[in-house]
C-alpha cells in the first residue's frame, strides 16, 4: 500500500462562506486533510489516502470527500476535478469529469 494525496473540487452556484470551509476543514482533518474555497464558486479538499494504486485512491477519496461534505452540511455540488499525487511519484494524474 502507498499513500496518495488526492485533491478534489466541487463547483456550485454561489460563493462559499468562511464558516462552510471551516466546517469542511474540520470534517477532513482526520484524513490529514485541508479545505479551500472561501469566496469561490467551489469548495475543495486535499486528503491523504492509503491505497494500492492511484485509481483506488481517487475512488476512496471521492467517497471520503462526499462523506465530509455531508458532515459539514455543505451543498452536494458536483465533483468536477480530482488530482492525485503518489508518495513515490512526482504527479500521477489529473482528472476532469462531470457527475
Amino acid at each position: 500500500m502507498s499513500k496518495w494525496s488526492v485533491s478534489i473540487q466541487a463547483e456550485g452556484d454561489r460563493p462559499v462562506e468562511l464558516s462552510e470551509v471551516v466546517a469542511l476543514a474540520d470534517a477532513v482533518a482526520p484524513l490529514g486533510g485541508i479545505a479551500s474555497g472561501v469566496g469561490a464558486m467551489a469548495y475543495g479538499a486535499q486528503i491523504v489516502i492509503e491505497a494500492e494504486n492511484a485509481d483506488i485512491a481517487v475512488e476512496t477519496a471521492m467517497e471520503a470527500f462526499a462523506a465530509a461534505v455531508e458532515t459539514a452540511n455543505l451543498p452536494a455540488w458536483p465533483m468536477t476535478r480530482a488530482e492525485v499525487i503518489g508518495e513515490d511519484e512526482f504527479e500521477v494524474g489529473d482528472s476532469g469529469f462531470d457527475e
